[in-house]
């Protein structure tokens, strides 16, 4: 099952029977027209908050999936693009996969300092923003991510 212009990983399709247990992923979304390029990160669910049943002190947790197959970036100006030339002028890669929230969220950090994303002007992110602690990313080794480092 497919969607609108999918997420790409390694080339190939990505699609939800593909998630796994990974928790989220970075990513890179390209305007095909003039080379502008967002690094991002999504994750893939979320926890909905229900009411307790009755009698229940309790309250009930789903996991839920995102919009990930549907998400475009945060970033104003990419969004007037997108508006401007059509989704189809774009692509969405997923620049790698991601097994915890504080991975995530450290690697999107990491990959916009590696590539100098404020330091382009082909680049549509504007801010790098993170509040991460050291023990969220125990297990990441540095020499995994700089084998994974496209530049």
């Amino acid at each position: 099952m497919s969607y609108e212009n999918p997420w790409k990983y390694q080339n190939e399709v990505f699609d939800s029977d593909d998630i796994g247990d990974y928790y989220g992923f970075v990513y890179r979304i390209t305007n095909k027209t003039n080379g502008h390029d967002y690094i991002g990160r999504k994750f893939f669910h979320t926890i909905k908050k229900r009411p307790p049943l009755k009698g229940k002190k309790n309250k009930r947790h789903t996991k839920v999936e995102t919009d990930w197959k549907t998400y475009w970036g945060s970033s104003e100006q990419l969004q007037k693009d997108i508006d401007t030339h059509g989704k189809e002028k774009f692509s969405r890669e997923i620049i790698r996969l991601c097994k915890t929230r504080g991975e995530t969220n450290y690697c999107e950090a990491y990959y916009q300092f590696v590539e100098g994303v404020l330091l382009k002007d082909n680049n549509y992110n504007g801010i790098i923003n993170i509040r991460l602690g050291g023990n969220s990313v125990k297990g990441l080794l540095l020499e995994d991510l700089n084998t994974k480092t496209k530049i």
